[in-house]
């Protein structure tokens, strides 16, 4: 097997999105940095009120998907179609906007900690226009297992190979095949799983700091970076002291990338079309 090395690394910067909730920004802080077909992931993460309250207020989306995963705190979903949905601390909420949604997400707490993740995931041209669906998934829907060297995973989308067996994911039959995990390590413990060789993927480390790739050419990962993957059937990571990140791989598409704000597309003119939809009335 080839062991994936770590061949670049991201740094999160701070921003803010919706009505000023502040967050971290790694992927997608610049057209250059997606990794296809993923096209942004923030971390948000704090204790005082004032950095999340205002929320997400209605906005609309088309041509993508997003995916919410919290790790602390409330926060409510509410959408033009009349579906309602509660996240709370280690649920997820994977959301297909197809060829139109419009949607809020605000915190259902006054104080406390919010923190979690919000990822966008392109989807194929044929597919951006089908129409809009999400799915709330529970914390106890998440199947999670102890490492055998130490640790734990959860495992949201896609299927997990590791310690010789395999965990899966609530969500599944995506075209994109992704795979989304949530890593615990105590210091020093070694993490490695098989990855589809042609998937992109990279790594998120959200609190403290791995070694990533083979013992020999290992390179350092930081908290709040991302690392992007070389290709490989293998990852395999060190934690350096207690460390927590994500795992991300999925199918690369291959296709033209336009964005403009919450719309993805493959061509201008399709923007156009989005946002002469939104302005009438007819996005959705």
């Amino acid at each position: 097997m080839t062991t994936r090395k770590l061949q670049q690394i991201i740094r999160s910067i701070p921003t803010s999105d919706g009505a000023g909730v502040k967050l971290r920004r790694s992927l997608g802080q610049a057209p250059g940095m997606r990794l296809d077909p993923f096209l942004m992931l923030d971390e948000f993460s704090s204790e005082s009120a004032d950095d999340y309250i205002a929320g997400f207020p209605d906005h609309p989306h088309r041509g993508f998907e997003t995916v919410t995963y919290m790790l602390d705190g409330h926060m409510l979903h509410q959408d033009h179609l009349g579906n309602r949905g509660d996240l709370v601390s280690g649920s997820a909420q994977w959301m297909t906007a197809g060829r139109g949604i419009i949607h809020s997400e605000m915190p259902q707490q006054q104080s406390g900690r919010m923190r979690g993740f919000q990822l966008w995931i392109n989807l194929p041209a044929r597919e951006k226009m089908k129409p809009a669906s999400y799915r709330d998934i529970p914390p106890e829907a998440i199947p999670q297992r102890s490492l055998a060297g130490g640790g734990q995973v959860k495992v949201i989308a896609g299927t997990l190979a590791v310690d010789g067996s395999k965990l899966a994911g609530p969500i599944q039959g995506i075209s994109t095949e992704p795979l989304l995990i949530d890593v615990r390590l105590p210091a020093g413990a070694v993490f490695a799983s098989e990855l589809a060789a042609g998937h992109s993927a990279f790594v998120y480390v959200y609190e403290g700091a791995l070694a990533v790739g083979p013992a020999h050419e290992a390179r350092t990962l930081a908290a709040h970076e991302a690392g992007v993957l070389s290709a490989g059937d293998e990852v395999c990571v060190r934690a350096d002291g207690h460390a927590a990140f994500l795992l991300l791989a999925a199918r690369p598409l291959g296709e033209p990338v336009v964005q403009y704000g919450p719309f993805v597309m493959n061509t201008r003119d399709e923007i156009e079309q989005a946002i002469a939809d939104y302005r009438n009335g007819q996005l959705v």
